[in-house]
């Protein structure tokens, strides 16, 4: 219990859709699924708090073939699903068949302005790039795809060579651990690289040279820290976004000096306290606009900035435009997703 408050009633974890179909292929649901479901938070007193709300949907039922013949139970349909913080779509042969990509793509332009992030894996962005939302915007896919979705999409900026692209909300990537690479870059966006890094030991996954190659040249040895100290500290910020949430009040907090504080902070989390908690709070503002449950200002003390102005400062530099210039961004264009073409 902290401050007499269940953590794990207290702390909301982000409703994440993964969308499949018949003829997906299986390793990019269930590789993402598991990813997802091992980020959690230590409370500090043993408690497990999940980051993520797994969804499994199913197009047009829930109930999936796989490419390799597996049988698969989705939790909804696109008519049943619920509210979501993230949306990802698989790929697979099943992708290719119109009907399939045309209704997702419907599906996502009523769903766009709920959802902070789309995501897609290879042969998946057929239907994200469907709804006109890509247009002028970097993606990859399979190199084997890549001409034909060049062919039909003429306004995207196609890179097959690279596994991974973020372009402001829109992921995607390819490969076998498309499912995974797209799990673990909105993870560390989420929560920090200490919890995302901690998912993949908690999978076995390997870091890859690049990830090595931004770990520190002198690491501290997280051994020697207090791990659940920290982890506790985080699911605190969490719930307290618009509190004092200085290098003081937190190293005090964790029962620390600040000096030390902040030294050991950056070598488990990855970032220095200042900009991780920076980034949680545009995270979160991010997310609040896009639902339109309050105003600009109401957002920006909602998230603990002293002013509407700074918010807007920090929200141009993390997302490269204003707050209202984002949201103009993010309203659905009108595409004929009957024929995938614009």
């Amino acid at each position: 219990m902290l401050n007499g408050r269940d953590p794990l009633l207290a702390f909301r974890p982000k409703p994440v859709g993964l969308v499949g179909f018949d003829d997906v292929t299986a390793f990019n649901l269930v590789a993402a699924a598991d990813s997802f479901g091992a980020a959690a938070l230590d409370d500090g007193y043993g408690n497990r708090i999940p980051c993520y709300e797994v969804h499994t949907i199913g197009v047009f039922s829930d109930r999936l073939r796989t490419e390799n013949g597996l049988l698969l139970q989705a939790q909804h349909t696109l008519s049943s699903a619920p509210e979501l913080d993230t949306i990802i779509i698989a790929g697979g042969r099943g992708m290719l068949r119109r009907e399939v990509s045309d209704k997702i793509a419907a599906w996502i332009l009523k769903r766009a302005k709920e959802a902070c992030r789309l995501g897609a894996v290879g042969t998946g962005v057929q239907a994200l790039a469907s709804t006109g939302l890509l247009n002028g915007r970097e993606v990859t896919t399979h190199w084997r795809f890549a001409r034909e979705l060049a062919r039909q999409f003429s306004r995207l900026k196609i890179d097959h060579r690279k596994s991974f692209v973020r372009d402001g909300p829109y992921y995607t990537s390819t490969g076998l651990t498309g499912g995974v690479n797209l799990a673990i870059a909105m993870i560390e966006e989420d929560y920090g690289h200490y919890v995302a890094q901690t998912m993949e030991e908690e999978l076995n996954l390997r870091l890859t040279e690049q990830d090595h190659q931004e770990l520190p040249d002198d690491p501290i040895s997280r051994d020697n820290y207090p791990i659940g100290r920290f982890s506790e500290l985080v699911a605190w910020v969490m719930r307290n976004l618009d509190a004092d949430l200085s290098v003081e009040v937190l190293a005090r907090r964790a029962c620390m000096c600040p000096s030390h504080f902040s030294k050991v902070f950056k070598s488990i989390l990855g970032q220095p306290p200042r900009d991780f908690v920076l980034n949680l709070r545009l995270n979160e503002a991010r997310r609040r606009l896009l639902k339109r449950q309050k105003t600009l200002r109401t957002v920006s003390e909602s998230v603990g900035f002293a002013s509407s102005g700074a918010f807007q400062e920090a929200f141009e530099r993390k997302f490269g435009c204003r707050p209202s210039g984002y949201l103009n961004r993010q309203e659905p264009a009108v595409v004929a997703v009957s024929n995938g073409s614009h």
